[in-house]
């Protein structure tokens, strides 16, 4: 059957029982939305054909090993892939404290101290937040209920105490697990939420 005429289930399924040219068919179908999407997020091309091609290893890999659950979006989770990598190279660029510059040897104006915030860096704070959202949803409701007070509501802690109808202590008290338990999180997840 020509590959065309296959679905990404199809083909995925093809490739799973050992047909390299439906990968292949697979990658190409979907090539110019995710190579699109890395070079308008990089703005340089020969690093958005590196993540292009570490994006695919990943998702060929992920195949392999059963990580990927059909539910009709294939191209959003290779995307996703993608974002994470990219998200991933720009928070070792920084670590490095510079970023890149080809046409220069040394430009003391490139340093991340004199930057203003630019894309990278609301990317990998977008995926901090995210990853500190989801941790605190993985907490007890009571836990949860003042952080999300706290944190997102803006609450003093005798409102909270006043709203979950307990008194300042239960209130400090629940905060003060609440933060054990995310540090306990975080490392077991080995989660970085920095943003160098």
């Amino acid at each position: 059957m020509e590959a065309k005429k296959l679905s990404d289930q199809e083909l995925i399924q093809q490739f799973l029982t050992g047909d390299k040219a439906s990968i292949e068919a697979l990658i190409n179908r979907h090539r110019t939305k995710v190579f699109t999407y890395i070079v308008l997020v990089v703005k340089n091309n020969q690093l958005a054909e590196d993540i292009f091609q570490d994006t695919f290893i990943k998702v060929i890999r992920s195949l392999i090993d059963g990580k990927y659950k059909d539910n009709g979006r294939f191209v959003s989770w290779v995307i996703r892939i993608a974002h994470n990598l990219i998200i991933d190279h720009f928070r070792k660029e920084k670590q490095m404290n510079m970023l890149s510059n080809d046409d220069y040897e040394a430009d003391i104006f490139n340093s991340k101290k004199l930057s203003d915030q630019n894309v990278e860096d609301m990317m990998i704070k977008d995926q901090i937040t995210n990853d500190v959202r989801q941790l605190i949803d993985e907490l007890p409701d009571e836990q949860k209920q003042v952080i999300l007070l706290r944190h997102y509501g803006g609450m003093s802690f005798k409102e909270i105490a006043e709203q979950t109808d307990v008194s300042i202590n239960t209130a400090l008290g629940r905060m003060r697990y609440a933060l054990i338990n995310l540090r306990k999180l975080i490392e077991q997840k080995n989660i970085s939420l920095t943003m160098s």
